[in-house]
């Protein structure tokens, strides 16, 4: 079966995933405050728990689901009957956390999950994918999937390496229809310090893939964000005002505008 993303309408969402190539760089606490702030700016947004193996948007979110992805996937319910309603003015599919069991799912039900997705897309104006840390086949099949591919990295030489990775493969898979892909430093020590680390990306990218992915914003690193995280809270509302927060606000605007995708 062919990887290239199945055409989109002009009425349909666009879809985002958020990657990275390892964990603990931030990727779900971003596309869930990237909801948050699409949604604050008017928009209909479905934030799609795509970790199949270590799903935990609800997790940090505090939610307790009464249904997930888990049941999509047996056919119990259809994907629009699992999407619950955030506070926060967007809708969630959960994943199926603490299991494990969505790991290995197999292309043909990942290919019936992701036609699910694209019909429930119809009703949004963004859906943001967060797929999980890593490079498997379901990863980068989701990635794939998306409009554009939104790679998330930090100051530190192995998410830039895995970042890297991440880049080279999803150019790889689909050249001719791969979609484009951009560039989140999160967690910079400077905004300065930011710009460097994605310089130091970029420059790997021109040099060895031939295309260079534009830079979509820089997260400074702020405590803030780690006390939203530890009350399960979202940045935007327990701390509008922080650093981090206006960086969040800011990439959110870059999206809406339609950033360049080459």
């Amino acid at each position: 079966m062919s990887d290239a993303p199945p055409a989109r309408a002009p009425s349909a969402a666009r879809i985002i995933a958020v990657a990275s190539g390892k964990g603990g760089v931030g990727k779900t606490w971003l596309a869930i405050s990237l909801a948050h702030a699409l949604a604050r700016r008017g928009q209909r947004v479905l934030l799609f728990d795509g970790d199949l193996g270590l799903a935990n948007v609800d997790i940090q979110l505090g939610l307790t689901p009464a249904a997930d992805l888990g049941a999509v996937v047996s056919g119990r319910l259809a994907l629009r009957e699992a999407v619950l309603r955030h506070a926060g003015g967007f809708d969630i599919l959960a994943g199926h956390s603490g299991s494990g069991a969505l790991a290995g799912l197999d292309p043909a039900a990942l290919e019936r999950l992701l036609a699910g997705l694209r019909a429930a897309a119809e009703g949004y104006d963004t859906v943001l994918l967060d797929l999980g840390a890593g490079l498997d086949r379901a990863v980068r099949r989701m990635a794939g999937f998306a409009d554009l591919l939104v790679v998330v990295a930090t100051e530190e030489p192995t998410s830039l390496t895995d970042a890297y990775a991440v880049l080279k493969l999803h150019g790889g898979d689909a050249p001719a229809a791969a979609p484009g892909a951009c560039v989140v430093v999160n967690m910079a020590s400077t905004r300065a310090a930011g710009t460097r680390t994605y310089e130091t990306l970029a420059r790997a990218c021109a040099a060895f893939l031939g295309r260079t992915p534009p830079l979509a914003g820089i997260i400074r690193r702020d405590d803030h964000v780690r006390d939203a995280i530890r009350r399960q809270a979202l940045l935007l509302a327990r701390h509008p005002n922080c650093p981090a927060a206006a960086d969040v606000e800011a990439i959110a605007v870059a999206l809406a505008r339609g950033l360049p995708m080459r």
